[in-house]
């Protein structure tokens, strides 16, 4: 045979029989003999024959494949959503697609286009920074197809979406560094054209005047990246006044902060305490240890993907776009103790 893939067409050709019968033999149809069945199985297995998928989703209408897109995918936490995402996934025979759009707009595009042109059945997202126009994710809707955004979500966008409480994270999260003591806290915030940047914005704020603490601008920097925190670090540290609290809005960012406070020879906590958002693997090796919001990423995982299987398996045309919203609870440790 040649390197092109095998078909029905081709094992019927070399055994002397019809197509039909191929098709049904290797369905275990009961019309079909059981040496006709072995020997048109035996033979499958030989040429590694494969069934057609994009032919079949066309018959049946349904491909059995889900698209996810996320932003990174060495991100800790988008990983234990995919996982959650993929258990789920299997257990209900379907197969995931991942794709991945570097936090941009135009690989987010790319990433809806190619899912569309695969005819998947339906799609998860969490979108990326740079995402402000939408017109490549309601397309995913006026195709009929399911969409449930996780994490990153768009409130223009009517559907279903799985998120933590980001705000009450982020309050708790601060007040922690309150309570502690600290009076001067910095907050590294994330874009804020993204619900989840201004909610966690809005909880730092939230802690600070329940606490009756000064809201001081330039202790607020967008930054939430490594490479952002070292210079929003140096920013702080050149201030006449240092802050002696930071609470940065992902672990990544936080890791920054307290290398390039190291550095500069500051202690963590004594002269300032660190907390991070995530609570990633990189969390429990820093030194000290980072103090962080567990997100629960392997829940929202298998959230998201039961509330799309749901839209798939079970279609209720009139049931409104449903919203979860996931508990997410502070893990103390040396950076802010």
């Amino acid at each position: 045979m040649s390197s092109t893939q095998v078909t029905i067409k081709d094992i019927a050709r070399i055994l002397g029989v019809s197509a039909s019968t191929v098709s049904r033999a290797l369905k275990n149809h009961p019309d079909i003999s059981e040496a006709t069945k072995l020997a048109v199985n035996e033979l499958a297995e030989k040429l590694k024959y494969e069934p057609n998928a994009i032919a079949l989703s066309l018959k049946h209408s349904r491909s059995n494949t889900i698209g996810v897109i996320i932003p990174e995918i060495v991100h800790y936490f988008f990983s234990s959503v995919i996982s959650g995402i993929e258990d789920v996934a299997y257990d209900a025979g379907f197969t995931v697609i991942i794709c991945q759009s570097n936090e941009k707009y135009d690989r987010e595009v790319a990433n809806v286009k190619a899912l569309l042109s695969h005819r998947v059945d339906g799609v998860l997202v969490s979108v990326s920074k740079e995402t402000i126009k939408l017109d490549h994710l309601y397309a995913i809707q006026e195709r009929g197809v399911p969409i449930v955004f996780f994490d990153r979500i768009l409130s223009e966008i009517h559907t279903d979406h799985v998120i933590i409480d980001d705000r009450k994270a982020s309050y708790d999260a601060t007040r922690h560094l309150i309570d502690s003591g600290r009076k001067r806290i910095a907050h590294f915030a994330g874009p804020q054209n993204l619900l989840l940047g201004r909610e966690r914005k809005e909880g730092y704020l939230q802690a600070l005047r329940e606490a009756n603490l000064p809201v001081v601008p330039e202790l607020i920097i967008e930054a939430d990246s490594f490479e952002k925190a070292i210079l929003a670090t140096n920013r702080l540290l050149d201030m006449d006044t240092v802050p002696d609290g930071l609470f940065a809005v992902n672990d990544l960012t936080a890791i920054g902060a307290m290398q390039t406070l190291q550095r500069r020879g500051m202690r963590i906590p004594k002269d300032i305490a660190v907390v991070g958002f995530s609570d990633g693997r990189f969390s429990g090796i820093t030194e000290p240890n980072l103090t962080s919001v567990d997100q629960h990423g392997y829940e929202m995982g298998t959230v998201a993907a039961e509330m799309l299987l749901r839209r798939l398996l079970h279609p209720t045309e009139d049931e409104p776009a449903q919203s979860r919203v996931l508990n997410a609870n502070l893990i103390i440790r040396g950076s802010s103790m």
